[in-house]
């Protein structure tokens, strides 16, 4: 058995390194905490057993522990142009050794390091069990779900709308229209940004994500916070909203 208390007293020991007065690390804590939550809560609709269901909460906890490292080295969080997070957590836990500051039995270390080294790729490594491969698609929706949360709450929160003047451009337009993950090298406009969030909902695994947005309304809550001028583009986000609407539902209805 894992004692997740302890796990997270050793993660606020190991980030306590860092400078804790910079928003940016503040908000990687914050962050990691609340998908360590949003991961027990969807494992809990999963007849998983205990030991599952404190595997998922660890992994939530530690998915992020590179972007520490990476921001303290680089002052970004832009793998593109720095380092691969994902890659530098499993490091910072199987190299280095730390993952024995939080769980014990290392029969888990295998999946704890596949679900991590993953959790930031647009795909999985082929290797992977099929029980390694349900984490990693539960630490996928865990982190996502939380990304949408810090869309509406941190990243885009202002008491005046922000002004979109930017077009979508044809290639994001044709991946959501095929229902795909907007890939990072095709954005190349805020705009771009704004749908590569909502297309988050083609890459959810479990029922529960989805009800969770629909519950937290992130789509719409996400979307009223821009003020777009062209009528070209009001009239897709509009579209686009619809469509995720009507996405999300289906997926709820199925399960």
């Amino acid at each position: 058995m894992i004692d997740l208390e302890n796990a997270k007293k050793e993660f606020l020991d190991y980030t306590s390194q860092f400078d804790k007065k910079n928003k940016n690390i503040e908000r990687k804590i914050g962050h990691s905490l609340r998908v360590m939550e949003i991961s027990a809560k969807i494992s809990k609709t999963l007849n998983l057993n205990q030991e599952e269901e404190q595997i998922a909460s660890l992994i939530g906890l530690l998915h992020d522990i590179g972007r520490f490292k990476q921001y303290s080295q680089y002052q970004t969080f832009q793998d593109s142009k720095s380092i691969d997070h994902g890659k530098l957590g499993v490091e910072i836990l199987l190299k280095e050794n730390q993952i024995q500051k939080y769980v014990k039995d290392s029969k888990w270390n295998r999946t704890i390091e596949k679900a991590i080294y993953n959790h930031n790729k647009y795909g999985f490594d082929t290797t992977l069990t099929n029980k390694e491969e349900f984490f990693c698609k539960l630490i996928k929706d865990s982190d996502k779900l939380d990304i949408l949360y810090e869309a509406c709450e941190i990243f885009w929160k202002n008491q005046e709308k922000t002004r979109i003047k930017d077009s979508i451009s044809p290639e994001v337009w044709q991946e959501f229209n095929h229902e795909k993950l907007v890939q990072n090298k095709n954005k190349n406009t805020e705009a771009d940004i704004i749908v590569g969030m909502i297309s988050f909902i083609f890459d959810f695994n479990f029922e529960e994500s989805y009800k969770i947005i629909e519950e937290k309304k992130y789509i719409e809550r996400m979307i009223k916070q821009f003020d777009f001028e062209k009528e070209e583009i009001l009239n897709q986000i509009k579209e686009i909203e619809r469509y995720a609407n009507k996405y999300i539902k289906k997926k709820i209805d199925k399960g």
